[in-house]
């Protein structure tokens, strides 16, 4: 009965947009929390399209890379889309140098962070509530174009992470990271690391960031993953303890793994609904990347579209049937596709990508309506005003959504990309 109640709420509810007039009244507005398959803010049932913006808290401070202006001017673009819900990062480590990292560093050395960096992301988190929006903050990084597993690594003795482009670089990369679910001491620092920001009490707002209504959850990283099949007991270990934590310091917030699906656990499907059945996790997510898990041919991409189409269908499938049995929502918080002949640019065609955009915005819109516990997608990614000097970044470049290591232009959004932008906003704004 509690399902079907739900199922008709969220037909009668607008299915992307909480209907507002005003901003939140910042002493009413209510954190948002999981209610079996959906989200609930302020008493109602919410869904979103959303999108990631990593470089959010780095744009919002006064420091190198820093450009309120910018950063304002990209809330109020996505907000007149409809786009609520941004992912973005507590800010970078430092990385290796074997890397092109993004710059500058929140965190230095363990423990040692960047307060021009901090106050960026409490200024982005202020200027998020102006606009009744939420972000998403994930705290650490599988790979290493912001630090992450392999700033914690190194500073443990394990050295630079592997040149993953290298002529078998990938293959060392991997085994690399895998001693991260073995390292108790890698581990202890970044649970350190969580407690610096998780307690945090923000400079702007002077709330403690537990009592933050523009934080919709807490991540514990960006695509982890055990990276080898003898380290998932001790993965499973890591993302328990990892989220325990957070609660115990915000019990407020929900919290979030980050996960890829199955293929962030090796393939491994029950290691996936183990890790997200925790009683600390609060719903799941999955990625979708057809183009760099060989669902559509790297060099000619748009010619396996319905193909990518496809077996993104099924691995939404295969994940629903799991948030079902679980009773939490599920967040499809990253899905990208390249541009025409998979070419990086910002004045290359988008036809592939609007039309697999409009599959997956299709396939909320469907689950939705069914009363399914798909609660939302964030596109990957936004780069709005930000132009690619040349396809490889550097510290002065503007920041796009694809990461320094990529080429700029190859995933993000721009707001010259009209085709995608009018798909964007079919899906999202109220009709």
């Amino acid at each position: 009965m509690k399902n079907k109640i739900t199922a008709t709420l969220i037909a009668l509810a607008s299915l992307f947009t909480v209907a507002c007039n005003a901003p939140a009244d910042k002493k009413e507005a209510q954190l948002i929390t999981a209610d079996s398959c959906t989200f609930i803010k302020n008493g109602t049932p919410y869904r979103y399209i959303g999108t990631n913006l990593w470089y959010a808290s780095i744009l919002a401070s006064t420091g190198q890379g820093g450009d309120r202006e910018r950063l304002c001017h990209e809330l109020d673009q996505l907000k007149a889309l409809g786009i609520t819900n941004l992912r973005i990062l507590a800010g970078p480590d430092a990385g290796s140098i074997y890397a092109n990292p993004a710059k500058p560093y929140l965190q230095q050395a363990p423990g040692v962070l960047n307060d021009t960096i901090l106050i960026g992301l409490d200024y982005t988190l202020a200027e998020l509530e102006k606009r009744d929006m939420e972000a998403v903050i994930y705290l650490n990084n599988a790979w290493d174009w912001s630090g992450g597993f392999g700033f914690y690594l190194k500073e443990c003795g394990y050295g630079d992470s592997p040149n993953a482009f290298e002529e078998g670089g990938y293959e060392r990369y991997l085994a690399y990271c895998a001693d991260f679910s073995r390292c108790t001491q890698a581990q202890e620092m970044f649970y350190e690391f969580i407690k610096q920001i998780v307690s945090r009490t923000n400079t702007i707002t002077g709330r403690a960031y537990k009592d933050e209504p523009a934080i919709m959850s807490w991540q514990l990283c960006n695509e982890p993953r055990p990276f080898a099949d003898d380290t998932k007991e001790q993965f499973a270990v890591w993302v328990a303890k990892a989220a325990a934590l957070i609660k115990s310091i915000d019990p407020n917030h929900m919290v979030s793994i980050g996960s890829e699906g199955k293929v962030g656990c090796e393939g491994d499907i029950e290691l996936f609904e183990r890790i997200h059945a925790d009683k600390n996790i609060d719903y799941l997510t999955i990625h979708i990347w057809p183009v760099n898990w060989g669902w559509a041919r790297r060099s000619d991409p748009d010619a396996d579209i319905e193909n990518a189409c496809y077996m993104s269908g099924k691995y939404i499938d295969e994940h629903v049937a799991i948030a079902k049995r679980l009773g939490k929502p599920l967040v499809i918080e990253e899905f990208g596709f390249a541009r025409k002949g998979n070419v990086a640019g910002i004045d290359i065609p988008t036809d592939s990508r609007d039309k697999f955009y409009n599959y997956i915005f299709g396939r909320v819109t469907e689950n939705a309506t069914a009363g399914g516990p798909i609660a939302g997608c964030n596109f990957w990614g936004w780069a709005g005003s930000g132009r690619p000097r040349d396809l490889v970044w550097q510290s002065g470049d503007d920041y796009l959504c694809d990461p320094p290591h990529e080429p700029q232009g190859w995933y993000s959004v721009f707001d010259c990309d009209s085709s995608t932008i009018n798909t964007i906003k079919r899906h999202s704004l109220k009709k």
